[in-house]
C-alpha cells in the first residue's frame, strides 16, 4: 500500500490541525474462492484501503493522536468491511510507517493571507485611480467655469454699448457703474490681502 505501480509511495492525508501524515501500510488479503469469478479486484481493495485511512486520519482532531496510536487506523478501516463485494478477504491492515509532512492548514493559511493582500491592493489601486480621475474631473470643470465667466464678462461691455444706442443708459449712469466697479475691485483687493499670515516680523 498504496499502488506503486502508479508512483505514489504513500498514502497522504491531512489531520483536522492541518498538519498531513505520509503512511505506508500493509494489507494482508486472502482470495475468496466464491467470489473469485465477478468479484472485485484487488485494485479495488487497495484503493478502498487507502480511502478509509485518508478518512480516519482525516477525521483526527491532531496528528499527534494518529502518531501516538497507529492501530487506530486499520481497527477502524478493517471494521468498515471494505472486502464486501470483492473477491478477496482482508485479514489485516498493518501500518508500516508514518511521516510527518507539510503544515497544509498553515500553508492554506499563507494562501490565502497572500490572496486576501494582492485583492487589497487592488482595490487600493482602484480607489487611487478612481480619485485621480475624480481630481482631473475637477480641474476640467474649473476650467470650463472659468472659461464661462470670461465669455459672460465679454458679453458685458457689449451689453453696456447697447443700453446706450437705446438711450437705456446715460453718461451719468455709466460714471456710476464704473465707480461701483472700481470700488468693488479695490474690496476684493483688500480682503485679499487681509486673508493671509499677518504682518512678517
Amino acid at each position: 500500500m498504496p499502488d506503486t505501480s502508479k508512483g505514489k509511495q504513500t498514502i497522504d492525508a491531512v489531520a483536522k490541525d492541518g498538519i498531513q501524515l505520509q503512511v505506508k501500510a500493509r494489507v494482508t488479503v486472502r482470495a475468496n474462492i466464491e467470489r473469485l469469478v465477478g468479484g472485485a479486484t484487488e485494485e479495488t481493495i487497495i484503493a478502498r484501503v487507502g480511502e478509509g485511512i485518508v478518512t480516519t486520519i482525516g477525521s483526527s482532531e491532531s496528528y499527534k493522536i494518529v502518531l501516538e496510536n497507529p492501530d487506530t487506523i486499520s481497527k477502524r478501516v478493517l471494521g468498515k468491511g471494505l472486502d464486501a463485494g470483492t473477491a478477496f478477504e482482508i485479514l489485516s491492515i498493518d501500518i508500516a510507517d508514518i511521516d510527518v509532512g507539510a503544515n497544509i492548514g498553515a500553508k492554506l493559511q499563507a494562501d490565502q493571507a497572500e490572496a486576501d493582500k494582492r485583492r487589497f491592493q487592488a482595490e487600493a489601486e482602484k480607489r487611487r485611480a478612481a480619485a485621480q480621475a475624480r481630481e482631473q474631473e475637477m480641474i476640467a470643470l474649473v476650467a470650463e467655469n472659468r472659461a464661462k465667466v470670461v465669455l459672460a464678462e465679454a458679453e458685458i461691455p457689449l451689453a453696456i454699448a447697447e443700453a446706450f444706442r437705446k438711450g437705456q443708459l446715460g453718461v451719468i449712469d455709466y460714471y456710476k457703474l464704473k465707480n461701483i466697479q472700481a470700488d468693488t475691485e479695490m474690496r476684493s483687493s483688500i480682503g485679499g490681502a487681509g486673508g493671509g499670515s499677518g504682518p512678517e516680523r
